[in-house]
């Protein structure tokens, strides 16, 4: 007989598969997708409306990607999805950064260095571009096996001849603003590479280093210590033997106080409150020189413009000066300045109107040869790291070193050779931040123009433009876009004005900047071939290239101004955080350099992919995630699920747990999607089907007003780009209110009634509710899966489209307002379902009965709880916690007490009912089951 009943049950089915398989299907959906140009499809269906442009940051083109480039792409994607539905045109150019000292190496090393230097420029930057472009090739197949829709076949490259002219558009006009000068300064230079460096190129790590405490020699004594017998010295700290040969001054901290120690008939000069302490490591007895029965201590201005002996290059003498930055912690309050080798130095002496600035070391960091100041004197043709030792013994001989002892300090390291860098005085070209203002307009729009997620990333970029030094813009490499300078041939002038920038321009319009190391510049030139100092018409072109974050940094010229699709400025970047000294920065300088105002309106920053323990991703260590592998093993989606379920704002853990626990969230919300189609598909269409709202059953009615709730909070999440808020709200709306909670009590319903009935039509209005709503809400983020979903789906669940990137975003019937006056009886309803689940365990432990339609629940609930749960919006409470009934009486507390429910099961739905008996020649079911027999 129970199986015979079991035909007559409206039982789940479905042709959307239990087992996803996803590593199989994604690949032919990818197919499918490609060859309806779907991506085409969505521009269509939103174009003339509002556009929303998320402008790409390139990725370097150097190797396959991995899951910092999953992490990010699909990040995108799921902004641009989400805008897409919401009615948006969504254009996405993806983009590569093509050029650079990282490809430019790579080359080297296929050559051999000995090759590499004696081949052309010319034939290098082709090898270059060659490299470049395959593993652009090998990133988009990536990408795009991610499931990132965008405009994959006409991406925007760095190296593209609009690029190369918009990086010159650009220098054009911060030049004739008086932004970009050339200057003799110091910049981080890498001996190894070659080349300058900018901050951003600077990777910072433990250096052991040779710490050293050296006597510099004063020619004559200051105040108060004229009467002293012996020399007086200052005793200087520096962990950079090194460049004590072009030391040219020593700093003192203004309106600091210093002392004068005595020892061994001299006077040895340190800030009084290190002193003590230098003292101890010295191995001297503290004993402060005595004037007039005090010790002498005296503000450091006392030593302003003392001279001193240069302690390597005899008659040589260096002058004291003040600087704030000089530091009251270590050392002994007094360091030596070689302008040529720091920053801070640099300034201190140019304030100070030395402006002769002594830089003894070559390119290759060797000094040069030579007996006079500012060459290597006794240590001529050293490298600086070789020189160290010998310079430490050179001062001991001298009898001026006092002390020598290692330290292991953080010290700067060339981003790619990953060697220490040094600081070197060289002629480059360089952005001026505060010459025109461009430091106080660039903080003002980080400040008041741009919105930033999250918000603290503000603080971040906007402390790094305040203390950021000039920007070194020039590199010496080969592979990059070249700075447009000339030199006049006949009489060594930088030439450079708007003319000549203009013929650049239009040259690399038309050819690329790759014509400049193969054109002559009077064939392009013109009369701008003519140099303004002594006339003459031989310019030769400069070799230095634009620092690779300029190249970059000035894409929302190239590409967001230049490509009509695109809007300028754009509506977000989004990248890992390190891009607040890299390209977001880069674009904000040029930006605002040039036309007054940032780039971009919002930035999303994000952090670092880390493995399960926190540890930075490296083969050595056997943690590195490949997204590629993931994908062949688990499929695109799992990855999806996982970008959207962390916090990306700060680093995140990733490991193969990590995704294993990602699957089981998958199969949590597929396995929903999947028994929402089981009771729609082929049997309820909502256009013609659909109950209305206000003709719902009352437990219905609290599911759609709970559903607009979630939606409304999904929708706020979503719009603030805080996807793991997006993803939790789901999860437990899936896993724990629908799933456990309101699916499981409509089983009855929906198996049992009669097909067409008011109770089951109002049951499939809600599933139809619930699956639109899923769809749309998951869209941006399982979104193979999704689009799977769509075959099976009601026409008017799914807008009538073919595919899930086509859909509108969910509107719920009713507004949150509407949704918010039924949240006092859900709250109520399940509040008592708490109380009534714990008794029905108590119960079934203690073998009272073995399923909750075998009993009945008398439950005494407070007055306020009462009027709720008897009210106009009160709801089947039977039905919902799955008893056979539910008898309320109103009391002082909650209690709740189990009885055997009353009447006979009935043998079709096993439920307990009074109605129970004969109809029909069917001897024992409810009268609710003989009506949908009939």
């Amino acid at each position: 007989m129970a199986n015979e009943y079991k035909q007559t049950m409206n039982l789940p089915k479905t042709g959307f598969p239990m087992r996803a398989g996803l590593s199989k299907s994604e690949p032919k959906r990818l197919k499918d997708w490609q060859d309806n140009k779907v991506y085409e499809q969505v521009l269509k269906k939103n174009a003339g409306h509002k556009k929303f442009v998320l402008h790409d940051g390139p990725p370097y083109a150097n190797g396959p990607i991995h899951i910092g480039h999953a992490m990010n792409k699909i990040s995108k994607d799921m902004i641009n999805r989400y805008w897409m539905m919401q009615g948006c045109e969504v254009p996405y150019v993806p983009g590569w950064d093509c050029h650079g000292q990282p490809i430019e190496h790579k080359v080297e090393e296929k050559l051999g260095t000995e090759k590499f230097n004696q081949t052309s420029t010319a034939k290098i930057r082709e090898l270059c571009n060659k490299f470049a472009v395959e593993n652009i090739e090998l990133q988009k197949a990536g990408f795009r096996r991610l499931g990132v829709l965008g405009d994959w076949d006409n991406p925007y490259l760095t190296l593209y001849h609009q690029h190369d002219a918009a990086d010159i558009e650009v220098f054009k006009a911060m030049f004739d603003k008086g932004m970009i000068y050339r200057g003799h300064k110091p910049v981080h230079w890498c001996k190894h590479c070659h080349t300058a460096l900018a901050e951003a190129e600077i990777e910072y790590s433990d250096e052991t280093s040779p710490s050293i405490f050296v006597r510099f020699e004063m020619t004559s004594k200051p105040a108060g210590l004229e009467n002293f017998d012996g020399p007086v010295d200052f005793i200087i700290w520096t962990t950079t033997p090194w460049t004590i040969p072009s030391d040219q001054a020593v700093s003192l901290k203004p309106g600091a106080a210093y002392v004068a120690v005595e020892h061994d008939g001299r006077a040895e000069v340190m800030l009084e409150d290190l002193a003590p302490k230098c003292c101890e490591e010295f191995g001297w007895e503290y004993t402060p020189v005595m004037v007039d029965g005090k010790p002498y201590v005296v503000p450091a201005e006392t030593f302003h413009h003392i001279h001193y002996k240069q302690p390597i290059f005899d008659g040589v003498e260096g002058v004291a000066l003040l600087a704030d930055y000089v530091g009251v912690d270590d050392g002994t309050g007094i360091v030596h300045n070689s302008p040529g080798h720091g920053v801070d130095d640099y300034f201190a002496c140019l304030k100070e109107g030395i402006t002769d600035i002594c830089m003894p070391v070559d390119d290759d960091g060797n000094f040069y040869t030579g007996e006079e100041f500012g060459t290597g004197g006794p240590f001529s043709g050293m490298d600086t790291d070789e020189a160290n030792p010998h310079i430490i013994e050179f001062l001991r001989e001298r009898g001026t070193l006092v002390l020598e002892k290692k330290i292991t300090h953080s010290y700067p390291h060339c981003w790619r050779c990953k060697h220490p860098v040094l600081f070197r005085a060289t002629d480059q070209w360089f952005v001026s931040m505060d010459k025109t203002g461009l430091r106080e307009q660039a903080g003002k729009e980080v400040r008041e123009n741009v919105k930033w997620y999250p918000a603290h990333a503000a603080n971040r970029i906007g402390a790094m433009v305040e203390q950021r030094p000039d920007w070194c813009i020039s590199r010496q490499r080969n592979w990059g876009v070249p700075i447009p300078s000339y030199t006049c041939a006949d009489c060594g002038e930088k030439v450079m004005n708007d003319a000549t920038l203009d013929a650049v321009i239009k040259l690399f319009h038309e050819k690329g900047s790759d014509a400049w190391f193969t054109d002559a510049p009077e064939s392009y030139l013109g009369e701008a071939c003519v140099c303004p100092k002594c006339g003459g018409h031989h310019l030769k072109a400069d070799k230095d290239i634009l620092d690779v974050w300029w190249d970059s940094g000035v894409s929302w010229k190239a590409v967001c101004e230049y490509r009509p699709e695109l809007e300028y400025p754009a509506d977000v970047y989004l990248e890992g955080s390190d891009q607040h000294r890299g390209w977001f920065q880069s674009s904000l300088l040029t930006s605002v350099g040039a036309n007054g105002h940032a780039p971009y309106k919002a930035v999303v920053s994000q952090g670092f992919t880390l493995d399960g323990q926190g540890r930075k991703m490296s083969k050595s260590l056997g943690n590195v995630i490949d997204p590629n592998k993931v994908c062949d093993e688990m499929g695109a989606d799992i990855i999806r699920l996982w970008v959207a379920s962390v916090d990306t704002s700060s680093d995140v853990s990733i490991d193969h747990e990590i995704l294993a626990r990602t699957s089981d969230a998958y199969r949590r919300f597929r396995n929903t999607l999947r028994f929402l189609l089981s009771e729609l598909e082929g049997q309820f269409e909502p256009e013609t089907d659909g109950v209305a709202f206000a003709d719902l059953l009352p437990l219905d009615k609290l599911m759609v007003a709970r559903l607009t709730q979630v939606q409304a909070e999904v929708d706020d999440a979503y719009s603030c780009y805080e996807f793991p808020r997006a993803y939790r709200a789901l999860y437990d709306f899936v896993v724990t209110e629908l799933s456990n909670v309101y699916l499981d009590a409509l089983k009855d319903r929906l198996y049992c009634e009669k097909p067409g009935s008011l109770e089951r039509r109002s049951a499939q209005t809600v599933l139809a509710e619930l699956f639109s709503m899923l769809m749309r809400d998951l869209q941006p983020i399982l979104s193979y899966t999704v689009d799977e979903a769509m075959a099976y789906a009601p026409a008017g669940c799914v807008d009538h489209q073919k595919y899930a990137a086509l859909l509108d975003w969910y509107k719920s019937p009713i507004t949150v307002d509407e949704a918010n006056e039924f949240e006092g009886v859900l709250e109520a309803s399940l509040e008592l379902r708490s109380a009534v689940t714990k008794a029905l365990e108590d119960a079934r432990s203690a073998g009272t009965f073995t399923k909750s339609q075998q009993v009945r629940v008398k439950a005494v609930v407070p007055a306020e709880m009462y009027a709720l749960l008897t009210g106009d919006k009160a709801v089947d409470l039977a039905e919902f916690y799955i008893v056979s009934d539910v008898e309320l009486t109103q009391g002082e507390e909650l209690s709740v007490a189990i009885e055997a429910a009353e009447g006979e099961c009935c043998d079709r739905c096993w439920n307990y009912r009074t109605t129970v008996g004969e109809y029909n020649g069917h001897a024992h079911i409810c009268k609710r089951c003989a009506e949908a027999l009939n």
